[in-house]
């Protein structure tokens, strides 16, 4: 009787363990907890198991807005790795800076690019704003910058 019931257990776990696994198909968007970064098991630094992104203009300046405004800028990126780079995640400092990421994988040698918008609501006078993105390179942390000057409306 108890092995019965051991066994009808152990059954019912299995079964519920199984129902929430999903195959993940090659067109399929990569979720950021499947993003594993080897510079975060050791301190050393291995080219050939991390991916580079480099920017072409990382820190951005927006000029003057007037207040409640928003503005919107593009940060190009290129992976300048041989293997694929992968953005797990991008967080700006405050909640008025939001960036959108590429969620798929970038090829070596290909570009990317993240929309970054600020909006200057409850803002006054010089401001500078980061967004810090994750990914599978060394550092880990990658940030990039927007800046300028938001003034009351008249």
């Amino acid at each position: 009787m108890m092995n019965k019931l051991v066994f009808g257990f152990a059954l019912i776990i299995t079964i519920i363990g199984f129902a929430g696994c999903e195959e993940i198909a090659d067109n399929d968007v990569l979720s950021p907890g499947l993003v594993s970064n080897p510079a975060t098991a050791s301190s050393e630094k291995s080219d050939a198991t991390l991916a580079n992104m480099t920017f072409s203009n990382p820190e951005q300046d927006f000029g003057t807005i007037v207040q409640g405004e928003s503005i919107t800028k593009v940060y190009k990126f290129t992976n300048e790795s041989e293997m694929d780079l992968i953005i797990s995640s991008a967080n700006g400092s405050c909640g008025c800076t939001i960036p959108k990421w590429p969620k798929r994988p970038i090829q070596p040698g290909q570009t990317g690019q993240i929309e970054v918008v600020f909006n200057s609501a409850g803002k006054k006078g010089k401001q500078t704003k980061k967004v810090y993105i994750t990914a599978n390179t060394y550092p880990v942390n990658n940030v990039i910058m927007l800046k300028g000057e938001v003034v009351a409306p008249e």
